[in-house]
Protein backbone atom coordinates (compact mmCIF):
# COMPACT_ATOMS: atom_id res chain seq x y z
CA UNK A 1 0.00 0.00 0.00
CA UNK A 2 2.46 2.97 -1.20
CA UNK A 3 1.83 6.24 -1.45
CA UNK A 4 -0.53 7.20 -4.48
CA UNK A 5 1.38 10.64 -4.75
CA UNK A 6 4.73 9.48 -4.43
CA UNK A 7 3.87 6.93 -7.05
CA UNK A 8 2.72 9.33 -9.50
CA UNK A 9 5.44 11.93 -8.94
CA UNK A 10 7.31 8.66 -10.28
CA UNK A 11 5.68 7.84 -13.13
CA UNK A 12 5.07 11.27 -14.26
CA UNK A 13 9.48 11.97 -13.94
CA UNK A 14 9.69 8.71 -16.14
CA UNK A 15 7.51 10.47 -18.70
CA UNK A 16 10.41 12.69 -18.64
CA UNK A 17 12.50 10.44 -20.93
CA UNK A 18 12.59 10.03 -24.09
CA UNK A 19 10.38 6.78 -24.18
CA UNK A 20 10.45 6.18 -28.27
CA UNK A 21 14.05 5.89 -27.77
CA UNK A 22 14.78 1.65 -27.33
CA UNK A 23 17.47 2.05 -24.92
CA UNK A 24 14.95 3.61 -22.73
CA UNK A 25 12.46 1.01 -23.33
CA UNK A 26 14.48 -1.84 -22.97
CA UNK A 27 16.23 -0.08 -19.12
CA UNK A 28 12.30 -0.12 -18.43
CA UNK A 29 12.05 -3.51 -19.26
CA UNK A 30 15.62 -4.99 -17.72
CA UNK A 31 14.83 -3.04 -14.25
CA UNK A 32 12.04 -4.60 -13.41
CA UNK A 33 10.43 -1.56 -13.90
CA UNK A 34 7.63 -3.64 -16.07
CA UNK A 35 6.20 -5.78 -13.41
CA UNK A 36 5.67 -2.63 -11.31
CA UNK A 37 3.83 -0.64 -14.08
CA UNK A 38 1.38 -3.86 -14.94
CA UNK A 39 0.74 -4.08 -11.29
CA UNK A 40 -0.34 -0.76 -10.99
CA UNK A 41 -2.96 -1.52 -13.68
CA UNK A 42 -4.55 -3.51 -11.25
CA UNK A 43 -5.08 -0.74 -8.73
CA UNK A 44 -8.07 1.15 -7.74
CA UNK A 45 -5.94 4.79 -8.17
CA UNK A 46 -7.22 6.03 -11.53
CA UNK A 47 -4.36 8.12 -11.62
CA UNK A 48 -1.60 5.56 -11.58
CA UNK A 49 -3.73 3.34 -13.65
CA UNK A 50 -3.30 6.53 -16.19
CA UNK A 51 0.23 7.14 -15.94
CA UNK A 52 0.98 4.09 -16.28
CA UNK A 53 -0.74 3.25 -19.47
CA UNK A 54 0.86 6.33 -20.92
CA UNK A 55 4.14 4.70 -20.44
CA UNK A 56 3.47 1.35 -21.73
CA UNK A 57 1.45 2.55 -24.63
CA UNK A 58 4.85 4.32 -25.45
CA UNK A 59 7.26 1.29 -24.95
CA UNK A 60 5.10 -1.25 -26.38
CA UNK A 61 5.90 -0.11 -29.41
CA UNK A 62 8.76 -2.64 -29.26
CA UNK A 63 8.63 -5.91 -30.03
CA UNK A 64 11.07 -7.59 -26.78
CA UNK A 65 8.51 -5.28 -24.32
CA UNK A 66 4.81 -6.20 -26.40
CA UNK A 67 6.20 -10.03 -25.39
CA UNK A 68 7.18 -8.93 -22.17
CA UNK A 69 3.46 -7.43 -21.39
CA UNK A 70 1.72 -10.51 -22.67
CA UNK A 71 3.48 -12.71 -20.58
CA UNK A 72 3.33 -10.95 -17.64
CA UNK A 73 -0.16 -10.76 -17.76
CA UNK A 74 -0.57 -7.46 -18.89
CA UNK A 75 -3.74 -7.93 -21.52
CA UNK A 76 -5.57 -9.61 -19.05
CA UNK A 77 -5.68 -6.24 -16.99
CA UNK A 78 -6.35 -4.17 -19.95
CA UNK A 79 -9.17 -6.17 -21.27
CA UNK A 80 -10.79 -5.91 -18.09
CA UNK A 81 -10.12 -1.78 -17.99
CA UNK A 82 -12.04 -1.67 -21.09
CA UNK A 83 -15.42 -1.88 -18.82
CA UNK A 84 -14.00 1.09 -17.23
CA UNK A 85 -16.01 4.30 -16.81
CA UNK A 86 -13.38 6.59 -17.12
CA UNK A 87 -12.72 7.28 -20.91
CA UNK A 88 -9.92 8.05 -21.17
CA UNK A 89 -8.32 5.18 -19.50
CA UNK A 90 -10.68 3.16 -21.32
CA UNK A 91 -8.58 4.89 -24.19
CA UNK A 92 -5.28 4.09 -23.14
CA UNK A 93 -5.97 0.17 -22.46
CA UNK A 94 -7.62 0.19 -26.35
CA UNK A 95 -4.56 1.82 -27.86
CA UNK A 96 -2.12 -0.37 -25.67
CA UNK A 97 -3.85 -3.35 -26.31
CA UNK A 98 -3.38 -1.95 -29.69
CA UNK A 99 0.19 -1.90 -29.82
CA UNK A 100 0.67 -5.24 -28.06
CA UNK A 101 -1.86 -7.36 -29.71
CA UNK A 102 0.48 -7.27 -32.88
CA UNK A 103 1.14 -11.18 -32.51
CA UNK A 104 -0.27 -14.15 -32.53
CA UNK A 105 -0.84 -15.14 -28.55
CA UNK A 106 -1.48 -11.74 -27.82
CA UNK A 107 -4.51 -11.96 -30.42
CA UNK A 108 -5.52 -14.94 -28.88
CA UNK A 109 -5.80 -13.56 -25.24
CA UNK A 110 -7.53 -10.29 -26.03
CA UNK A 111 -10.40 -13.16 -27.55
CA UNK A 112 -10.23 -15.60 -24.72
CA UNK A 113 -11.04 -12.53 -22.45
CA UNK A 114 -13.74 -11.46 -23.84
CA UNK A 115 -11.82 -8.03 -25.21
CA UNK A 116 -13.17 -8.24 -29.47
CA UNK A 117 -16.58 -7.98 -27.79
CA UNK A 118 -15.83 -5.10 -25.36
CA UNK A 119 -13.99 -3.09 -28.07
CA UNK A 120 -17.48 -3.88 -30.47
CA UNK A 121 -18.95 -2.41 -27.53
CA UNK A 122 -16.99 0.83 -27.85
CA UNK A 123 -17.53 1.69 -30.93
CA UNK A 124 -21.50 1.14 -29.97
CA UNK A 125 -21.34 2.87 -27.14
CA UNK A 126 -20.87 6.68 -29.49
CA UNK A 127 -23.49 7.52 -32.18
CA UNK A 128 -21.31 8.73 -34.91
CA UNK A 129 -23.52 12.57 -34.58
CA UNK A 130 -21.65 12.70 -31.54
CA UNK A 131 -17.79 12.44 -32.65
CA UNK A 132 -17.80 16.25 -32.97
CA UNK A 133 -16.54 16.33 -29.23
CA UNK A 134 -12.90 15.26 -29.25
CA UNK A 135 -12.86 12.47 -25.99
CA UNK A 136 -15.57 10.54 -27.84
CA UNK A 137 -13.55 10.44 -31.31
CA UNK A 138 -10.70 9.65 -28.93
CA UNK A 139 -12.35 6.23 -27.91
CA UNK A 140 -14.09 5.25 -31.45
CA UNK A 141 -10.65 5.34 -32.85
CA UNK A 142 -8.59 3.80 -29.89
CA UNK A 143 -11.16 1.23 -29.83
CA UNK A 144 -10.98 0.66 -33.70
CA UNK A 145 -7.12 0.26 -33.33
CA UNK A 146 -7.26 -2.64 -31.22
CA UNK A 147 -9.72 -4.32 -33.27
CA UNK A 148 -7.45 -3.67 -36.32
CA UNK A 149 -4.53 -5.44 -34.55
CA UNK A 150 -6.77 -8.22 -33.92
CA UNK A 151 -8.24 -8.83 -36.86
CA UNK A 152 -5.04 -10.32 -38.11
CA UNK A 153 -6.57 -13.51 -37.22
CA UNK A 154 -9.36 -15.84 -38.63
CA UNK A 155 -11.03 -16.44 -35.07
CA UNK A 156 -10.80 -12.57 -34.09
CA UNK A 157 -12.38 -11.87 -37.46
CA UNK A 158 -15.03 -14.48 -36.97
CA UNK A 159 -15.33 -12.89 -33.06
CA UNK A 160 -16.16 -9.48 -34.55
CA UNK A 161 -18.86 -10.54 -36.64
CA UNK A 162 -20.07 -12.63 -33.96
CA UNK A 163 -20.11 -9.43 -31.33
CA UNK A 164 -21.96 -7.42 -34.55
CA UNK A 165 -18.61 -5.28 -35.27
CA UNK A 166 -19.92 -5.16 -39.00
CA UNK A 167 -22.70 -2.81 -39.20
CA UNK A 168 -21.05 -0.33 -36.46
CA UNK A 169 -17.75 -0.36 -38.99
CA UNK A 170 -20.12 0.54 -41.44
CA UNK A 171 -21.65 2.98 -39.76
CA UNK A 172 -18.02 4.55 -38.57
CA UNK A 173 -16.92 4.51 -42.35
CA UNK A 174 -19.37 7.12 -43.09
CA UNK A 175 -17.60 10.15 -40.17
CA UNK A 176 -15.25 12.26 -41.49
CA UNK A 177 -12.35 11.85 -39.00
CA UNK A 178 -9.20 10.66 -41.18
CA UNK A 179 -8.10 9.27 -37.68
CA UNK A 180 -10.74 6.99 -37.06
CA UNK A 181 -11.29 6.15 -40.87
CA UNK A 182 -7.80 4.90 -40.87
CA UNK A 183 -8.33 1.93 -38.60
CA UNK A 184 -12.39 1.75 -39.34
CA UNK A 185 -10.56 0.63 -42.96
CA UNK A 186 -7.71 -0.94 -41.92
CA UNK A 187 -9.99 -3.57 -39.99
CA UNK A 188 -12.50 -3.94 -42.87
CA UNK A 189 -9.41 -4.45 -45.44
CA UNK A 190 -8.19 -7.47 -43.02
CA UNK A 191 -11.70 -8.90 -42.36
CA UNK A 192 -12.46 -9.09 -46.15
CA UNK A 193 -10.29 -12.06 -46.76
CA UNK A 194 -13.54 -13.45 -45.57
CA UNK A 195 -16.26 -14.02 -47.71
CA UNK A 196 -18.78 -13.60 -44.73
CA UNK A 197 -17.31 -10.00 -44.90
CA UNK A 198 -17.20 -9.15 -48.29
CA UNK A 199 -21.01 -9.87 -48.72
CA UNK A 200 -21.58 -7.51 -45.90
CA UNK A 201 -19.43 -4.69 -47.30
CA UNK A 202 -21.51 -4.94 -50.73
CA UNK A 203 -24.80 -4.95 -48.85
CA UNK A 204 -24.15 -2.55 -46.29
CA UNK A 205 -23.44 -0.06 -49.09
CA UNK A 206 -19.56 0.38 -48.52
CA UNK A 207 -18.37 -0.06 -51.61
CA UNK A 208 -19.26 3.56 -52.51
CA UNK A 209 -17.70 5.20 -49.10
CA UNK A 210 -14.55 3.08 -50.07
CA UNK A 211 -14.61 4.79 -53.89
CA UNK A 212 -14.67 8.13 -52.28
CA UNK A 213 -12.59 7.86 -49.98
CA UNK A 214 -10.01 6.95 -52.34
CA UNK A 215 -9.74 11.10 -53.44
CA UNK A 216 -8.68 11.77 -49.68
CA UNK A 217 -5.84 13.83 -49.27
CA UNK A 218 -4.28 11.25 -46.94
CA UNK A 219 -2.18 8.86 -48.60
CA UNK A 220 -2.66 6.20 -45.69
CA UNK A 221 -6.09 6.02 -45.88
CA UNK A 222 -6.22 5.80 -49.68
CA UNK A 223 -4.09 3.06 -49.62
CA UNK A 224 -6.30 1.13 -47.09
CA UNK A 225 -9.21 1.91 -49.27
CA UNK A 226 -7.48 0.16 -52.53
CA UNK A 227 -6.34 -2.23 -50.40
CA UNK A 228 -10.00 -3.53 -49.07
CA UNK A 229 -11.08 -2.79 -52.62
CA UNK A 230 -8.24 -5.15 -54.11
CA UNK A 231 -9.34 -8.14 -51.65
CA UNK A 232 -13.17 -7.38 -52.07
CA UNK A 233 -13.49 -7.45 -55.86
CA UNK A 234 -12.12 -11.30 -55.83
CA UNK A 235 -16.16 -11.48 -55.78
CA UNK A 236 -17.83 -10.13 -59.42
CA UNK A 237 -20.39 -8.16 -58.25
CA UNK A 238 -18.41 -6.11 -56.14
CA UNK A 239 -15.81 -5.45 -59.20
CA UNK A 240 -19.02 -4.20 -60.59
CA UNK A 241 -19.62 -1.90 -57.82
CA UNK A 242 -16.78 -0.36 -58.05
CA UNK A 243 -17.24 0.52 -61.25
CA UNK A 244 -21.06 1.76 -60.89
CA UNK A 245 -19.33 3.96 -58.37
CA UNK A 246 -17.11 5.54 -60.41
CA UNK A 247 -14.29 3.96 -58.42
CA UNK A 248 -12.15 2.88 -61.20
CA UNK A 249 -10.71 6.48 -62.48
CA UNK A 250 -9.88 7.23 -59.09
CA UNK A 251 -7.69 4.25 -58.62
CA UNK A 252 -5.90 4.56 -62.17
CA UNK A 253 -5.42 8.11 -61.63
CA UNK A 254 -3.88 7.05 -57.98
CA UNK A 255 -1.04 5.06 -59.88
CA UNK A 256 1.17 8.73 -60.72
CA UNK A 257 2.38 8.68 -57.24
CA UNK A 258 4.44 5.66 -58.04
CA UNK A 259 6.57 6.91 -55.12
CA UNK A 260 4.88 5.69 -52.67
CA UNK A 261 5.26 1.86 -52.69
CA UNK A 262 2.99 0.22 -50.54
CA UNK A 263 0.30 2.23 -51.75
CA UNK A 264 1.08 1.71 -55.31
CA UNK A 265 0.82 -1.97 -54.27
CA UNK A 266 -2.58 -1.61 -53.07
CA UNK A 267 -3.87 0.20 -56.21
CA UNK A 268 -2.31 -2.03 -58.65
CA UNK A 269 -3.95 -4.97 -56.78
CA UNK A 270 -7.31 -3.05 -56.72
CA UNK A 271 -6.79 -2.80 -60.81
CA UNK A 272 -5.97 -6.85 -61.23
CA UNK A 273 -8.75 -8.05 -58.99
CA UNK A 274 -11.25 -5.50 -61.16
CA UNK A 275 -9.90 -6.13 -64.58
CA UNK A 276 -11.15 -9.43 -64.02
CA UNK A 277 -14.40 -8.57 -65.76
CA UNK A 278 -14.62 -7.58 -69.18
CA UNK A 279 -16.38 -4.02 -68.82
CA UNK A 280 -14.01 -2.53 -66.47
CA UNK A 281 -11.15 -3.52 -68.58
CA UNK A 282 -12.88 -1.17 -71.14
CA UNK A 283 -12.87 1.58 -68.92
CA UNK A 284 -9.48 0.93 -68.22
CA UNK A 285 -8.64 1.25 -71.81
CA UNK A 286 -10.38 4.76 -72.09
CA UNK A 287 -8.04 5.62 -68.63
CA UNK A 288 -5.53 4.96 -70.75
CA UNK A 289 -4.23 2.65 -67.58
CA UNK A 290 -2.75 -0.37 -69.50
CA UNK A 291 -0.05 2.37 -70.85
CA UNK A 292 0.94 3.87 -66.80
CA UNK A 293 0.87 0.02 -65.74
CA UNK A 294 3.31 -1.12 -68.83
CA UNK A 295 5.79 1.72 -67.28
CA UNK A 296 5.51 -0.28 -64.17
CA UNK A 297 7.08 -3.56 -65.70
CA UNK A 298 10.55 -2.27 -64.35
CA UNK A 299 12.07 -1.08 -61.33
CA UNK A 300 9.22 -1.82 -58.75
CA UNK A 301 9.04 -4.26 -55.48
CA UNK A 302 7.83 -7.83 -56.41
CA UNK A 303 4.32 -7.43 -54.58
CA UNK A 304 3.86 -4.38 -56.99
CA UNK A 305 5.53 -6.57 -60.05
CA UNK A 306 2.86 -9.26 -59.34
CA UNK A 307 -0.36 -6.89 -59.21
CA UNK A 308 0.84 -5.18 -62.22
CA UNK A 309 1.50 -8.09 -64.59
CA UNK A 310 -1.63 -9.57 -63.47
CA UNK A 311 -3.55 -6.72 -64.29
CA UNK A 312 -2.01 -6.63 -67.99
CA UNK A 313 -2.70 -10.64 -68.24
CA UNK A 314 -6.30 -9.52 -68.05
CA UNK A 315 -6.11 -6.93 -69.93
CA UNK A 316 -4.27 -8.82 -72.76
CA UNK A 317 -7.66 -10.77 -73.31
CA UNK A 318 -8.96 -7.87 -75.61
CA UNK A 319 -7.14 -7.56 -78.46
CA UNK A 320 -6.63 -3.60 -78.67
CA UNK A 321 -4.41 -4.45 -75.21
CA UNK A 322 -2.44 -6.52 -76.81
CA UNK A 323 -1.36 -3.74 -78.92
CA UNK A 324 -0.97 -0.89 -77.05
CA UNK A 325 1.62 -3.16 -75.22
CA UNK A 326 3.65 -4.24 -78.10
CA UNK A 327 3.49 -0.75 -79.31
CA UNK A 328 4.78 0.67 -75.52
CA UNK A 329 7.78 -2.29 -75.90
CA UNK A 330 6.12 -4.27 -73.02
CA UNK A 331 6.71 -7.40 -74.31
CA UNK A 332 10.63 -7.56 -73.70
CA UNK A 333 10.24 -6.74 -70.19
CA UNK A 334 7.39 -9.59 -69.63
CA UNK A 335 9.70 -12.01 -71.37
CA UNK A 336 12.64 -11.24 -68.52
CA UNK A 337 10.44 -11.73 -65.71
CA UNK A 338 10.06 -15.06 -67.14
CA UNK A 339 13.18 -15.86 -65.08
CA UNK A 340 12.14 -14.51 -61.70
CA UNK A 341 11.67 -17.12 -59.13
CA UNK A 342 8.61 -16.21 -56.80
CA UNK A 343 5.76 -17.93 -58.13
CA UNK A 344 2.86 -16.11 -57.50
CA UNK A 345 4.59 -13.59 -60.12
CA UNK A 346 5.35 -16.53 -62.59
CA UNK A 347 1.47 -17.32 -62.71
CA UNK A 348 1.04 -13.95 -63.48
CA UNK A 349 3.66 -13.75 -65.75
CA UNK A 350 2.72 -16.75 -67.79
CA UNK A 351 -1.09 -15.60 -68.09
CA UNK A 352 0.34 -12.18 -70.37
CA UNK A 353 2.61 -13.78 -72.16
CA UNK A 354 0.06 -16.38 -73.30
CA UNK A 355 -2.31 -13.57 -73.45
CA UNK A 356 -0.02 -11.34 -75.49
CA UNK A 357 0.35 -14.60 -77.59
CA UNK A 358 -2.68 -14.74 -78.83
CA UNK A 359 -1.68 -11.40 -81.45
CA UNK A 360 0.80 -13.39 -84.31
CA UNK A 361 2.64 -10.08 -84.53
CA UNK A 362 3.67 -10.60 -80.69
CA UNK A 363 4.02 -14.38 -80.43
CA UNK A 364 6.97 -13.10 -83.21
CA UNK A 365 8.62 -10.98 -80.92
CA UNK A 366 7.99 -13.23 -77.69
CA UNK A 367 10.04 -16.33 -80.01
CA UNK A 368 12.86 -13.71 -80.87
CA UNK A 369 13.12 -13.26 -77.13
CA UNK A 370 12.98 -16.68 -76.26
CA UNK A 371 10.12 -16.52 -74.38
CA UNK A 372 8.73 -19.71 -75.71
CA UNK A 373 11.92 -21.76 -74.68
CA UNK A 374 11.50 -19.99 -70.91
CA UNK A 375 8.03 -21.04 -70.85
CA UNK A 376 9.00 -24.98 -71.55
CA UNK A 377 11.66 -24.65 -68.38
CA UNK A 378 8.80 -23.71 -66.52
CA UNK A 379 7.02 -27.44 -67.36
CA UNK A 380 9.92 -28.17 -64.81
CA UNK A 381 8.89 -26.07 -61.83
CA UNK A 382 8.07 -28.00 -58.45
CA UNK A 383 5.08 -25.34 -58.23
CA UNK A 384 2.32 -26.91 -59.91
CA UNK A 385 0.30 -23.85 -60.21
CA UNK A 386 3.34 -22.03 -62.76
CA UNK A 387 3.89 -25.58 -64.59
CA UNK A 388 -0.35 -25.03 -65.19
CA UNK A 389 -0.16 -21.76 -66.13
CA UNK A 390 3.24 -22.10 -68.29
CA UNK A 391 1.30 -24.95 -70.38
CA UNK A 392 -1.33 -22.82 -70.51
CA UNK A 393 0.71 -19.69 -72.18
CA UNK A 394 2.46 -22.40 -74.51
CA UNK A 395 -1.05 -23.20 -76.22
CA UNK A 396 -1.11 -19.82 -78.21
CA UNK A 397 2.41 -19.75 -78.70
CA UNK A 398 2.39 -23.25 -80.88
CA UNK A 399 -1.07 -22.00 -82.32
CA UNK A 400 0.80 -18.36 -83.65
CA UNK A 401 4.36 -19.23 -84.15
CA UNK A 402 5.35 -19.42 -87.65
CA UNK A 403 6.66 -22.59 -88.03
CA UNK A 404 5.36 -24.18 -84.77
CA UNK A 405 6.11 -27.79 -85.19
CA UNK A 406 9.90 -26.58 -86.32
CA UNK A 407 9.47 -24.78 -82.80
CA UNK A 408 8.86 -27.47 -80.68
CA UNK A 409 11.17 -29.96 -82.17
CA UNK A 410 13.85 -27.23 -81.11
CA UNK A 411 13.60 -28.12 -77.52
CA UNK A 412 15.58 -31.17 -77.09
CA UNK A 413 13.74 -33.60 -74.53
CA UNK A 414 10.95 -30.92 -74.55
CA UNK A 415 7.94 -33.55 -75.60
CA UNK A 416 9.35 -36.04 -73.04
CA UNK A 417 8.73 -33.57 -70.13
CA UNK A 418 5.32 -32.65 -71.47
CA UNK A 419 4.10 -35.88 -72.34
CA UNK A 420 5.35 -36.89 -68.58
CA UNK A 421 3.01 -34.35 -66.55
CA UNK A 422 0.13 -36.74 -67.49
CA UNK A 423 1.93 -38.58 -64.60
CA UNK A 424 1.04 -35.38 -62.15
CA UNK A 425 -1.59 -35.74 -59.55
CA UNK A 426 -2.89 -31.97 -59.94
CA UNK A 427 -6.11 -31.72 -62.54
CA UNK A 428 -5.07 -28.25 -63.54
CA UNK A 429 -1.97 -28.95 -64.32
CA UNK A 430 -3.52 -32.42 -66.08
CA UNK A 431 -6.18 -30.28 -68.11
CA UNK A 432 -3.63 -27.65 -69.53
CA UNK A 433 -1.15 -29.80 -70.21
CA UNK A 434 -4.18 -31.87 -72.22
CA UNK A 435 -4.86 -28.29 -74.11
CA UNK A 436 -0.97 -28.29 -75.07
CA UNK A 437 -0.62 -31.91 -76.60
CA UNK A 438 -4.06 -31.31 -78.39
CA UNK A 439 -2.15 -28.43 -80.38
CA UNK A 440 0.90 -29.84 -80.78
CA UNK A 441 -0.50 -33.08 -82.05
CA UNK A 442 -1.60 -30.60 -85.16
CA UNK A 443 1.83 -31.61 -85.93
CA UNK A 444 2.30 -35.24 -87.58
CA UNK A 445 6.22 -35.03 -86.59
CA UNK A 446 5.40 -34.34 -82.75
CA UNK A 447 2.86 -36.55 -82.48
CA UNK A 448 4.57 -39.21 -83.73
CA UNK A 449 7.58 -38.43 -81.04
CA UNK A 450 4.88 -38.06 -78.27
CA UNK A 451 3.15 -41.40 -79.06
CA UNK A 452 7.03 -42.82 -78.70
CA UNK A 453 6.92 -41.22 -75.45
CA UNK A 454 3.68 -43.15 -74.18
CA UNK A 455 1.29 -40.45 -74.82
CA UNK A 456 -1.81 -42.97 -75.69
CA UNK A 457 -1.26 -44.61 -72.34
CA UNK A 458 -1.38 -41.65 -69.98
CA UNK A 459 -4.53 -40.09 -71.40
CA UNK A 460 -6.27 -43.12 -71.68
CA UNK A 461 -5.60 -43.72 -67.93
CA UNK A 462 -7.33 -40.07 -67.26
CA UNK A 463 -10.64 -40.85 -69.08
CA UNK A 464 -12.75 -41.88 -66.41
CA UNK A 465 -12.38 -38.24 -64.43
CA UNK A 466 -15.49 -36.52 -63.25
CA UNK A 467 -14.12 -32.77 -63.97
CA UNK A 468 -15.29 -31.29 -67.22
CA UNK A 469 -12.58 -28.84 -67.94
CA UNK A 470 -10.42 -31.60 -67.86
CA UNK A 471 -12.92 -33.90 -69.86
CA UNK A 472 -12.61 -31.56 -72.78
CA UNK A 473 -9.00 -31.20 -72.87
CA UNK A 474 -9.13 -34.68 -72.65
CA UNK A 475 -11.16 -35.79 -75.58
CA UNK A 476 -9.70 -32.52 -77.69
CA UNK A 477 -6.14 -34.20 -77.21
CA UNK A 478 -7.85 -37.46 -78.22
CA UNK A 479 -9.16 -36.55 -81.04
CA UNK A 480 -5.98 -35.37 -82.21
CA UNK A 481 -3.63 -38.10 -80.87
CA UNK A 482 -5.61 -40.29 -83.19
CA UNK A 483 -4.01 -39.17 -86.46
CA UNK A 484 -1.20 -41.27 -86.03
CA UNK A 485 -0.39 -45.23 -86.85
CA UNK A 486 -2.60 -47.49 -85.29
CA UNK A 487 -3.32 -44.91 -82.17
CA UNK A 488 -6.83 -45.11 -82.56
CA UNK A 489 -6.50 -48.85 -82.14
CA UNK A 490 -4.53 -48.42 -79.17
CA UNK A 491 -7.31 -46.29 -77.35
CA UNK A 492 -8.83 -48.20 -77.63
CA UNK A 493 -7.23 -51.17 -76.30
CA UNK A 494 -5.86 -49.09 -73.44
CA UNK A 495 -9.73 -48.61 -72.40
CA UNK A 496 -10.81 -44.87 -73.27
CA UNK A 497 -13.48 -45.63 -75.58
CA UNK A 498 -16.41 -46.54 -72.86
CA UNK A 499 -15.62 -43.56 -70.28
CA UNK A 500 -15.52 -41.13 -73.45
CA UNK A 501 -18.93 -42.12 -74.26
CA UNK A 502 -20.36 -41.38 -70.79
CA UNK A 503 -19.00 -37.85 -71.43
CA UNK A 504 -21.91 -37.18 -73.22
CA UNK A 505 -24.42 -37.20 -70.57
CA UNK A 506 -22.37 -34.12 -69.19
CA UNK A 507 -24.56 -31.10 -68.95
CA UNK A 508 -21.21 -29.06 -70.60
CA UNK A 509 -21.59 -28.09 -74.60
CA UNK A 510 -18.03 -27.72 -74.60
CA UNK A 511 -17.64 -31.26 -73.57
CA UNK A 512 -19.97 -32.63 -76.02
CA UNK A 513 -18.56 -31.14 -78.86
CA UNK A 514 -15.18 -32.56 -78.11
CA UNK A 515 -16.30 -35.80 -77.30
CA UNK A 516 -18.23 -36.18 -80.43
CA UNK A 517 -14.56 -35.25 -82.40
CA UNK A 518 -12.98 -37.77 -80.26
CA UNK A 519 -15.55 -40.64 -80.85
CA UNK A 520 -15.79 -39.73 -84.38
CA UNK A 521 -11.81 -40.22 -85.03
CA UNK A 522 -11.87 -43.30 -82.41
CA UNK A 523 -14.30 -44.60 -84.75
CA UNK A 524 -13.19 -45.49 -87.77
CA UNK A 525 -11.47 -48.38 -85.91
CA UNK A 526 -14.10 -50.88 -86.04
CA UNK A 527 -13.45 -52.64 -82.06
CA UNK A 528 -14.35 -49.17 -80.89
CA UNK A 529 -16.67 -49.02 -82.81
CA UNK A 530 -18.49 -51.95 -81.17
CA UNK A 531 -17.82 -50.66 -77.83
CA UNK A 532 -19.39 -47.38 -78.38
CA UNK A 533 -22.73 -49.16 -79.30
CA UNK A 534 -22.41 -51.31 -76.14
CA UNK A 535 -22.42 -47.58 -74.02
CA UNK A 536 -25.48 -46.02 -75.85
CA UNK A 537 -23.45 -43.81 -77.85
CA UNK A 538 -25.77 -43.70 -80.78
CA UNK A 539 -28.95 -42.29 -79.05
CA UNK A 540 -26.80 -39.73 -77.63
CA UNK A 541 -25.33 -38.64 -80.61
CA UNK A 542 -28.30 -38.42 -82.66
CA UNK A 543 -29.88 -36.49 -80.12
CA UNK A 544 -26.45 -34.16 -81.08
CA UNK A 545 -27.18 -34.18 -84.75
CA UNK A 546 -29.53 -31.30 -84.62
CA UNK A 547 -27.29 -29.11 -82.78
CA UNK A 548 -26.84 -25.21 -83.55
CA UNK A 549 -22.74 -26.18 -83.28
CA UNK A 550 -21.88 -27.38 -86.41
CA UNK A 551 -18.91 -28.71 -85.16
CA UNK A 552 -20.60 -30.63 -82.89
CA UNK A 553 -23.16 -32.03 -85.10
CA UNK A 554 -21.14 -33.12 -88.32
CA UNK A 555 -18.41 -35.22 -85.63
CA UNK A 556 -21.86 -36.77 -83.96
CA UNK A 557 -23.12 -37.19 -87.50
CA UNK A 558 -19.82 -38.83 -88.93
CA UNK A 559 -19.42 -41.04 -85.70
CA UNK A 560 -23.03 -42.07 -86.31
CA UNK A 561 -22.10 -43.16 -89.75
CA UNK A 562 -19.25 -44.86 -89.27
CA UNK A 563 -21.23 -47.00 -86.35
CA UNK A 564 -24.16 -47.62 -89.06
CA UNK A 565 -21.56 -48.67 -91.58
CA UNK A 566 -20.05 -51.05 -89.93
CA UNK A 567 -23.43 -52.53 -88.21
CA UNK A 568 -24.08 -53.36 -91.75
CA UNK A 569 -20.75 -55.11 -92.85
CA UNK A 570 -21.34 -57.07 -89.89
CA UNK A 571 -25.04 -58.49 -90.97
CA UNK A 572 -23.96 -58.85 -94.52
CA UNK A 573 -20.98 -60.82 -93.42
CA UNK A 574 -23.58 -62.41 -90.94
CA UNK A 575 -26.35 -63.44 -93.12
CA UNK A 576 -24.66 -63.02 -96.88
Amino acid sequence: GGDPTATLIALCSMRDFNLSEETCQLAIKDTGCLEVLINLLDTEEIKCQIGSLKILKEISQNILIRHAIADLGGLEIMVKILDSTDTDLKCLAAETIANVARFKRARKTVRKHGGIKKLVELLESISVASSYQVRDTETVRCAALALWSCSKSIKNKKAIRKAGGIPLLARWLKCSHTNILIPIVGTLQECASEPSYRLAIRTEGMIETLVKNLSSEHEELQMHCASAIHKCAEDEEIRDLVRKHEGLQPLSALLDKSENKQLLAAVTGAIWKCAMSRENVLKFQEYKTVETLVTLLTDQPEEVLINVIGALAECCQEEENRGTIRRLGGIAPMVTLLTSTNPALLVNVNKAVGGCAMDPENMAIIDSLDGVRLLWSLLKNPNPEVQASAAWALCPCVENAQNSGEMVRSFVAGLELLVNLLKSKDKEVLTSICAAIANIAKDEENLAVMTDHGVVPLLSKLANTNNNKLRRHLAEAIAHCCMWGSNRVAFGEAKAVAPLARYLKSKDPLVHRATAQALYQLSEDPNNCVTMHENGVVKLLLAMVGSTDDILQEAAAGCIANIRRLALATEKAKYG
